[in-house]
């Protein structure tokens, strides 16, 4: 039996919800990834230009670093990798983490909540800097029942 892991970054707790509800469900264990420098209010705000997220989001190359390291991320065969959307991609601490370790052939599934928009590029984006991982369907789990979280974990195989 594979070993499953929810790594998610939360700015708001919502993914982190969403998060625990895949973890119990997939019988995963769970890491969250947390900036190294914890994001306020002010730095969120998306309509501002100049805060932290604006900023980071405008720069391909940013890479937030990570408060702490998973130790063991070589136990893991499969992957759950949760974000918030920000500007239609993933946030670019979602990049340093999939940059820290090896997940050659490891199989990562994405999943994401948004105020409002859907995956658009984002798997694409981040198949990009994985490229020996199996990259498995990503999924919205904004407001998903318990009934079509299985249904998804079954159509990956995960159940």
């Amino acid at each position: 039996m594979s070993k499953k892991l929810v790594a998610y970054f939360s700015a708001s707790g919502t993914t982190k919800k969403a998060a625990e509800h895949l973890a119990k469900a997939a019988s995963a264990d769970l890491f969250e990834i947390k900036p190294a420098v914890p994001y306020s209010r002010a730095d969120l705000d998306w309509t501002n230009k100049k805060s932290r997220s604006s900023i980071e989001m405008q720069n391909p190359d940013s890479r937030p670093a990570i408060a702490e390291q998973l130790s063991n991320i070589e136990d893991y065969d499969t992957i759950f990798i949760g974000f918030p959307i920000w500007w239609y991609v993933a946030p670019t601490i979602i990049d340093t983490f999939l940059e820290s370790y090896d997940f050659s052939g490891k199989t990562i599934i994405p999943f994401a909540t948004s105020g409002g928009s859907g995956m658009g590029k984002t798997v694409e984006v981040l198949q990009a800097l994985c490229p020996t991982a199996n990259w498995k369907d990503s999924k919205m789990l904004n407001h998903i029942s318990n009934t079509e979280l299985q249904n998804w974990l079954r159509d990956l195989s995960i159940l």
